[in-house]
């Protein structure tokens, strides 16, 4: 037990460490620093929509003005050269029905990734990819992807995650995740980061119990789902919490009993969330809490994800300084 707190206690370190980097990391006078008043503003790079090749991800949060992103893994293993399955989504769900010849194409797949995944070569790749945003001034504190869910899986998607510089991998909030998602960020020596959307509008949720599941366990907690789905201000919920808060989404919401339209996604400054109120609590306090834009909210006519995470950025810095 006391080996494992003190792995805990190197992440927690970590992830303080990764955030500093995140005001140094490029070089010269023209170096991106979204981290204001040591407050680091992020975002996740989902806000960039359809943006998804990942050079055109990187210079997204560049022109964004992002100094750290959670970085979405959606088609990075493609972009760094895995074997492509040739079995699509909708096959998979009834592989029974696969004929002979897509099968033993799967097969010969599965046996493909799992050598491309083993290989200190793809490791190496991870390394330069985690490089290649640095040297850009960019820096993923978090990732979102798992490879699958058996444990051979979340213990490679660890190490994919630890190889680009993150602090651990984040997932939705519930029993089973934060039960084996959990004891993989803990064999890593690394953080299991919950998202929420609804769930805290639910009678029968117990976030206390998801975090004792396992000491890893941390939320990626959005404040924008918080707020529309109960009504209540997250200031108080962060002020308990924040201790096991790696991270937040930040979004500006109606509230759950808006007569207008409840629960809507609006641009920042137009909503009801207290975005101004979370960012100056965690400055005033100095917590160690990654500060995520994520962009839900509809783009106007002219403008695009990026102009609009911009916009973002730039409320949250006039929030902070």
């Amino acid at each position: 037990m006391k080996y494992k707190k003190i792995k805990l206690i190197f992440s927690i370190l970590a992830m303080a460490v990764v955030m500093l980097m995140s005001s140094f990391s490029a070089e010269g006078q023209d170096a991106i620093n979204s981290n204001y008043g040591g407050v680091q503003i992020g975002a996740i790079t989902y806000s960039f929509r359809t943006i998804r090749e990942v050079d055109a991800v990187l210079q997204a949060c560049v022109d964004a003005g992002l100094s750290s992103v959670e970085l979405m893994g959606t088609g990075i293993e493609a972009y760094l050269g895995a074997p492509e399955n040739p079995v699509s989504r909708r096959e998979m769900r009834n592989p029974d029905e696969l004929s002979d010849e897509k099968k033993e194409a799967l097969k010969e797949y599965q046996e493909g990734i799992i050598s491309w995944r083993n290989s200190e070569e793809t490791m190496n790749k991870y390394a330069a990819l985690k490089k290649k945003f640095n040297d850009a001034g960019v820096n993923i504190h978090i990732y979102k992807w798992e490879a699958g869910s058996s444990d051979e899986e979340l213990d490679y998607s660890f190490k994919v995650a630890k190889a680009l510089g993150a602090i651990g991998i984040t997932t939705e909030i519930g029993e089973e995740a934060c039960t084996r998602v959990g004891a993989a960020a803990e064999r890593a020596g690394m953080v299991a980061i919950f998202h929420n959307h609804a769930q805290f509008g639910k009678e029968d949720f117990d976030v206390d119990k998801l975090l004792a599941m396992n000491p890893a366990n941390r939320l990626n907690f959005d404040i924008g789902h918080y707020f529309g789905s109960t009504g209540k201000s997250p200031v108080a919920f962060i002020e308990k919490y924040h201790e096991q808060i790696a991270s937040i989404h930040v979004k500006d919401k109606t509230g759950k009993h808006n007569e207008v339209k409840a629960d809507f996604n609006m641009p920042f400054g137009q909503g009801e969330t207290p975005v101004n109120e979370v960012l100056q609590l965690i400055q005033k306090n100095n917590w160690p809490i990654y500060c995520d834009i994520e962009l839900e909210y509809k783009i106007p006519e002219g403008s695009d994800a990026v102009k609009e995470t911009a916009i973002c950025r730039e409320y949250c810095k006039k929030a902070l300084l």
